[in-house]
């Protein structure tokens, strides 16, 4: 019981969860009326059509904060839920569900670090240099302006932080099941990961 009350992982999730989405709404709040609302596209938008449309798509991005996580804790947790029972491992969905919480809080670091790099260091980026930045990412590796839109995404999402996600699910897995860590490797390995390369393959494959 010691253990378990001092983990991260078997935080209350609901407070997790309120908090997760309170961080992000602030953190996108910030993006876009600092960085984002002050490009040169955006001030010559804003009383055009155009920028009412822009301010809308911003309102649905706000609103849609805890359905968008919802959605995404229910899949994954289910998935790495069934990675564990296939490898016979005693952890429940309520269990993996927090975990799954509990390692979203890493994605949080990257867009601090977005918003620090336009505000600091780039401090007069247009658009395309706002949509095609991801700290750490294989995106720079390439020159974003001339690449084909479709590997766009998956060179974002192949990124530190994504590897640090995985290994904070093997940690929280681990918390729960007290088996050999590489045995847990091998069940997100099997499914979380697994599901992820195919989602970008997908992707790449459908976009348009």
């Amino acid at each position: 019981m010691e253990h378990e009350t001092k983990s991260f992982f078997a935080a209350d999730k609901r407070l997790l969860f309120i908090l997760l989405c309170l961080i992000t709404l602030l953190l996108l709040y910030v993006k876009i009326s600092l960085i984002e609302n002050e490009t040169a596209a955006f001030e010559f938008l804003q009383d055009r059509p155009e920028g009412m449309v822009l301010k809308a798509i911003s309102t649905v991005k706000f609103l849609s904060i805890p359905f968008v996580y919802l959605w995404k804790f229910t899949v994954i947790a289910f998935v790495i839920w069934v990675g564990c029972f296939m490898f016979g491992y005693r952890v429940t969905y309520v269990q993996c569900w927090g975990v799954v919480i509990a390692a979203e809080y890493i994605f949080l670091i990257p867009e601090v670090l977005k918003i620090l790099w336009f505000m600091v260091v780039h401090t007069d980026p247009s658009y395309n240099d706002i949509s095609g930045f991801y700290p750490l990412s294989l995106i720079h590796f390439v020159d974003f302006q001339s690449l084909d839109k479709r590997w766009a995404y998956p060179l974002r999402a192949l990124n530190l932080f994504e590897i640090l996600y995985w290994i904070l699910l093997v940690e929280g897995i681990h918390h729960y099941a007290r088996k050999e860590k590489k045995y847990v490797w091998i069940i997100v390995s099997c499914s979380y990961i697994l599901i992820f390369f195919l989602w970008l393959l997908f992707y790449s494959i459908v976009y348009k």
